[in-house]
């Protein structure tokens, strides 16, 4: 197993009106932050909010390239990000114990803080389709180049992990700095990871390990799948 420190690149916030961050997405231009109430558009090269949407956002935050899903308590919304719109819910598998949240191969993935597991998650009816045990809190969760990431949570310090997708066994450790929580996680499909901040009020920006001949590698992406 591969172990490394994290390289944190840029520290976004804190911000006016966002006691906590906790879930985060991208959606190709801005990194969208959830905290509590709003949903926050970030542009990630200036460090502005450019706009911000009314809903219920409690945990993880996901972007299936054209909608926002945002947990909410004991249920997932989906959303439309230009008017704000919720457009349906599904059940969160958690119950409210929910946290990340990630699309990837056309279903949501949902970590669970309590239980400490991933869930993949029908969005149409919010049926568990697999579920995936790990031995850390889950917070935040991502896909990227066919790798299953999540953050990890507790006390004073967090990781960032890579994990087998079928068997939950990980594969590589990114140390986080004491005292930087996680509370969310997502990738900009390239070298960098953005990290929610937890009580900080920041959202993070860490760099992707480096990846060898084998990076793209599919062998671990669903069979029958499609990239998003």
């Amino acid at each position: 197993m591969k172990r490394s420190a994290a390289e944190v690149l840029r520290e976004y916030g804190p911000f006016p009106d966002a006691d906590r961050v906790n879930g985060v997405t991208f959606d190709g231009r801005h990194v969208w932050f959830a905290s509590g109430d709003k949903l926050n558009a970030l542009d990630p090269a200036s460090g502005k909010v450019l706009r911000s949407i009314d809903v219920a956002a409690h945990a993880g935050t996901a972007f299936d390239g054209q909608h926002l899903y945002q947990i909410a308590e004991d249920r997932i919304q989906k959303i439309d990000p230009k008017t704000g719109h919720v457009l349906a819910t599904i059940p969160a598998p958690g119950g409210g114990g929910d946290s990340g949240l990630a699309w990837a191969e056309g279903t949501l993935w949902v970590g669970q803080h309590r239980g400490r597991k991933i869930h993949q998650v029908d969005p149409e009816t919010g049926a568990i389709l697999r579920t995936i045990e790990s031995n850390r809190v889950v917070t935040g969760v991502t896909w990227v180049d066919g790798e299953l990431w999540h953050g990890t949570w507790e006390g004073d310090e967090s990781e960032l992990r890579r994990v087998d997708p079928r068997t939950g066994d990980v594969l590589e450790i990114v140390d986080m700095p004491p005292g930087l929580a996680v509370s969310g996680l997502e990738s900009d499909s390239g070298d960098r990871f953005f990290c929610g901040g937890g009580p900080s009020g920041k959202v993070r920006a860490v760099r992707r390990p480096r990846r060898g001949s084998a990076a793209g590698s599919r062998s671990e992406i669903p069979v029958g799948s499609t990239r998003k």
